[in-house]
């Protein structure tokens, strides 16, 4: 393992056409989750390459981490066209079973937010002076979670600027 060198060190861009979505992967994206994942690549391009396995026989990258990146390239047309159709990947050479364990392990490596450091970070960002419609376009939530976050945080000055009298 001395002249071990990680996959991230060896990243390529991918023509779209030569990447297949595996046949295994349990993971699903929500439509508000997806639509942030193609604002976020949009705003800041492909910061993490996906994780692929080269069929050398085919000369197909089958994908093992990134299928929600993938997806965005291939319907996004403005990702697409600024992407000139390419994907930044790594590669890795496993068999079958440990690609499927590899996919299981980057998808629950990713985790949730804590509900606890989300609010926190509402109200740092409210207290920064950021609106709540800064926030729901730049972190992707909707008006009712800014409101259980503020509400879980327990600051009543987070609430200042809003009425709460009845008409």
């Amino acid at each position: 393992m001395d002249n071990y060198k990680s996959p991230v060190y060896n990243v390529i861009a991918v023509p779209l056409y030569k990447i297949e979505a595996n046949n295994y992967n349990p993971n699903v994206v929500a439509l508000p989750e997806m639509e942030l994942l193609e604002k976020s690549i949009w705003e800041d391009g492909f910061t993490m390459p996906c994780v692929c396995y080269h069929d050398k026989d085919r000369d197909k990258y089958i994908l093992v981490d990134g299928f929600h990146r993938y997806s965005i390239l291939k319907r996004s047309p403005r990702i697409f066209g600024r992407e000139k159709g390419m994907l930044p990947v790594v590669v890795i050479d496993k068999n079958l079973e440990e690609r499927i364990a590899s996919t299981i392990r980057h998808n629950r490596a990713r985790g949730n937010h804590l509900v606890g450091l989300m609010s926190g970070i509402v109200a740092e960002l409210t207290k920064a002076g950021m609106s709540d419609r800064w926030i729901m376009e730049h972190i992707g939530m909707d008006k009712d979670e800014i409101l259980r976050l503020k509400q879980t945080s327990g600051l009543a000055d987070l609430f200042a600027d809003k009425d709460f009298s009845l008409p």
